[in-house]
């Protein structure tokens, strides 16, 4: 089974599209953290460990003098979601902010307003490869995560991330959003 942090790291671009969480790249340690504390079954400390110090190294990626392109489409339910509370929510929302600044990273929000949207509620992670051929796309589950590549799937998960970017708010609209969102905490 192919690891997220190596399809990650051989992309030249990453597009997400999420309703309930922040995509895993863009997550600080203390949210990430609550996430994993909120998992069934509970997960082992040492575990915990591992998973936290694996979202945190994969990161990485982003301070490369090579970034992959980051397009994040991230609905208002996420951005509200307050694991951890609301300091690690305000602090998460900020690290949004900063990643934003960055010249390869978009941030997009599709507001409550916007009504449904085709895919509403499915987490899609789109990986770029640098030749189509092997793109991938990476769902997330209960289970575990998904991996698909084969061509039709992907034209249909293509079709899903730009029938969510039509309803999303323009990235400055966006991030004039988030800031309201944190004069709200």
């Amino acid at each position: 089974m192919p690891d997220i942090a190596e399809l990650e790291w051989h992309a030249r671009g990453l597009r997400f599209i999420l309703s309930v969480h922040i995509p895993g790249l863009l997550q600080t340690e203390d949210h990430a953290r609550a996430v994993f504390e909120a998992v069934v079954p509970p997960l082992p400390k040492a575990d915990l460990d591992v998973r936290l110090a694996h979202r945190v190294d994969r990161r990485r990626i982003l301070d490369r003098t090579d970034p992959p392109q980051l397009d994040a489409i991230v609905h208002e339910a996420a951005l509200r979601m307050q694991f951890g509370g609301s300091a690690v929510a305000w602090r998460q929302l900020e690290e949004l902010l900063l990643a934003s600044e960055r010249e390869y990273v978009t941030l997009r929000v599709i507001t409550f307003r916007a009504g449904a949207f085709p895919g509403a509620g499915q987490s899609v992670t789109y990986l770029q490869a640098a030749v189509p051929q092997l793109d991938t796309v990476e769902l997330d589950s209960t289970h575990g995560p998904e991996f698909i590549d084969s061509e039709m799937q992907l034209r249909k998960y293509q079709a899903h991330l730009g029938a969510a970017e039509s309803v999303a708010l323009a990235p400055g609209a966006s991030l004039d959003f988030i800031h309201s969102l944190i004069k709200d905490l």
